[in-house]
């Protein structure tokens, strides 16, 4: 009896910890996920052109964002109300560059297929997190899991995770 006991406990424990491993795997990626499901599922709903001008208003409002000359004025403790307040002014930036970009960029004139969403939602959210790495104090709030510090973390990528979203524009937009 007590082998079966024994011989339980040890399948349990093995179950837990390749279910927490799985998990552990997923949620590394859960993140960016997300944000690519939000980008596919908004071009679709709402269009390519409105899809097209968020992806470009994260490139004009990162060019007001890093010439602001009030960053100083932001607040730099607690941490968290430090992040905040940078993606507040970064989100505050998308939001008009977004409006601009809305009114000048029409969907009637603009094809992406279903491959060309997905990957340029993806290359959207790995922009994202790129910023997230590089620009805003996001480290003293959250740390990042080991994969994904791979992908992001290397000042070397931060060129390439930013430019890829123009690139992919120009490759899937016609």
């Amino acid at each position: 009896m007590a082998t079966a006991t024994n011989a339980f406990a040890q399948a349990s424990t093995l179950a837990t910890q390749t279910a927490f491993t799985l998990w552990n795997s997923a949620s590394d990626f859960l993140i960016i996920l997300v944000l690519l499901s939000f980008f596919f599922l908004y071009a679709w709903y709402v269009g390519r052109g409105p899809f097209v001008a968020i992806l470009l208003s994260f490139y004009a409002a990162y060019a007001l964002y890093v010439a602001f000359p009030y960053t100083s004025l932001l607040p730099t403790a607690p941490a968290m109300t430090a992040l905040l307040a940078h993606v507040g002014l970064y989100v505050a930036l998308v939001t008009l560059f977004y409006i601009i970009l809305r009114r000048v960029i029409v969907s009637d004139f603009l094809f992406i297929g279903i491959f060309g969403l997905v990957v340029l939602s993806f290359l959207g959210a790995a922009f994202l997190i790129a910023l997230a790495y590089h620009v805003f104090p996001v480290a003293s709030v959250y740390h990042f899991t080991p994969a994904i510090n791979q992908l992001f973390a290397p000042k070397e990528f931060f060129f390439w995770w930013f430019s890829a979203p123009v690139i992919g524009l120009f490759i899937f937009a016609k």
